[in-house]
């Protein structure tokens, strides 16, 4: 593939998306619930499941924000002097149902270290994973419980989620690794 990316995904398909897979989150009865975001485009998913379970339940679920990069394992790969945020998890993890969301699924490394940031801060009942792509081409044997959209690629691809909140539009997109943009990994 050369050129212009593909669009896996608009505007509307991201949000009927979204709300599929709130219904699905749902459908597992166990209490209580909350949502956790991976910065940056995690958390505006994140966000927007929330929002979808609440009105499902017509009650308030948790919401945190969760920053792994000193939990990355590719940390001195990455860049040379990391932009580290604040994780805002304002309630107990412990004895809880967590739904981590993030934008792609591909080598399993960033859910990983998720998965540590998460632990480090109590015992949940679970961790389960929700992410809008699955890519495939794990490099760690991780697996998501919600999947919006399940594309296979290979290596020399890019999945892109532009959301309008960081972007300005909302839109999943296929290209090739060196067409300008962010690349997700």
């Amino acid at each position: 593939m050369t050129g212009q990316p593909r669009i896996l995904m608009d505007a509307g398909k991201m949000d009927r998306t979204l709300a599929r897979m709130a219904a699905e989150i749902r459908e597992q009865e166990s209490e209580p619930l909350a949502v956790v975001g991976i910065r940056t485009r995690g958390v505006h998913l994140a966000a927007r499941l929330r929002d979808k379970l609440q009105r499902i339940d017509q009650c308030e679920v948790d919401f945190g924000i969760l920053d792994i990069n000193l939990y990355r394992d590719d940390l001195s790969m990455v860049a040379d002097h990391p932009v580290l945020r604040k994780t805002e998890i304002s309630f107990p993890v412990g004895g809880r149902r967590l739904v981590l969301v993030d934008d792609v699924l591909y080598t399993g490394r960033t859910i990983r270290a998720a998965l540590d940031a998460l632990t480090d801060l109590g015992r949940p009942t679970a961790i389960q994973l929700a992410v809008l792509v699955d890519r495939g081409l794990r490099e760690v044997p991780i697996q998501a419980d919600f999947v919006g959209l399940a594309v296979p690629t290979r290596t020399d691809q890019h999945v892109r989620v532009l959301v309008r909140e960081e972007d300005g539009v909302d839109r999943v997109e296929l290209g090739d690794r060196d067409l300008p943009g962010r690349d997700k990994s």
